[in-house]
């Protein structure tokens, strides 16, 4: 698929770059918008300078049909973004796009995030320029709106992120050995946006109180690696029973998930994916439960487990 690029001046034109970013996941229950972690999924784009003023996308995996070379595709958005930062004006200049996609789209594995990321630091590895992580960021966070999946895709493990003093501030843990990532990936797209707006404007100071208790419990339980927090700390009251309303089969995935042995389990990011933490031994018998409640509620959809990130994004010239 090709589109014309506009004229302007390109930079360094005569290089190619590898990126690979992890899949995400945000929220982990109580940390709405603050709390992230990697995944062992991932997007993977090679990106060189064509000899005409064209893009050419190839797109293999998830999104293959769906993502095209416009202006709603990140990966080109964060490109831009990075060589404007770098000072260059690349709107004239071509390029060979091909993306190894094994994030699904629109399923709260932040899928946009990663794309934002891979296109910001193959504009950095590109232009020669030294943005650096903390900017990358900051540009990141500007494109997508917030600033969770995006800190979680560049540092890789789990992240607890924050505005201070104006500027954003990220710590960074190990997931506790022998985790994994048990999966209910639904055929349903929920999109993030429309997903924020069914959330009310103000919430009971006592669900304010309850999240706040959940998100040091989720910090406590990959600080120290006491798993045993996971059961609290992904409870929640500010997003996931509104967003229930759109996807009412929510509390009966988790519900399961958790009978089943998962040591927590919540929606992932704005869903519709839900997510549960488990040790790797107890994995099978939660993906049955997980099939098991989705056709009883009539949900479509397919399980999988995954290891979770503790590298994040990577980028190289070839």
């Amino acid at each position: 698929m090709t589109v014309p690029a506009t004229n302007g001046r390109a930079g360094r034109g005569d290089r190619a770059v590898e990126v690979e970013v992890p899949a995400t996941s945000a929220n982990l229950g109580a940390g709405y918008d603050v709390l992230a972690l990697a995944l062992g999924v991932s997007l993977r784009v090679r990106v060189e300078a064509s000899t005409t003023a064209l893009i050419e996308l190839t797109v293999e995996g998830e999104g293959a049909r769906e993502l095209g070379p416009d202006r709603r595709n990140r990966f080109l958005v964060g490109l831009r973004a990075g060589f404007a930062e770098a000072g260059i004006d690349a709107r004239g200049l071509g390029w060979r796009i091909r993306m190894e996609n094994g994030i699904p789209l629109s399923r709260g594995m932040g899928s946009s995030a990663a794309a934002t990321v891979a296109g910001l630091l193959a504009a950095e590895r590109l232009s020669g320029a030294r943005l650096g992580a903390d900017r990358v960021l900051d540009l990141a966070t500007t494109i997508e709106g917030h600033p969770d999946n995006a800190a979680a895709a560049l540092h890789g493990g789990f992240v607890l992120v924050g505005r201070v003093d104006g500027g954003l501030r990220v710590l960074r843990l190990e997931p506790p050995p022998d985790l994994v990532a048990v999966l209910f990936v639904p055929e349903r797209h929920l999109v993030t946006a429309e997903m924020r707006r069914v959330l009310p404007a103000s919430v009971p100071h006592a669900d304010a109180v309850f999240n706040a208790s959940r998100v040091g419990m989720a910090v406590a339980a990959f600080a120290t690696g006491d798993v045993s927090w996971l059961a609290a700390a992904t409870e929640d009251r500010l997003h996931e029973p509104y967003r229930a309303g759109v996807f009412p089969a929510l509390p009966a995935l988790v519900a399961a998930a958790r009978a089943a042995g998962a040591l927590g389990a919540c929606l992932s990011g704005a869903g519709s994916t839900v997510i549960a933490f488990a040790r790797s031994i107890d994995a099978a018998r939660i993906e049955a439960a997980y099939r098991d409640a989705a056709a009883v509620v009539g949900e479509r959809g397919h399980t999988r487990t995954v290891g979770l990130r503790t590298d994040g994004a990577t980028a190289r010239l070839t």
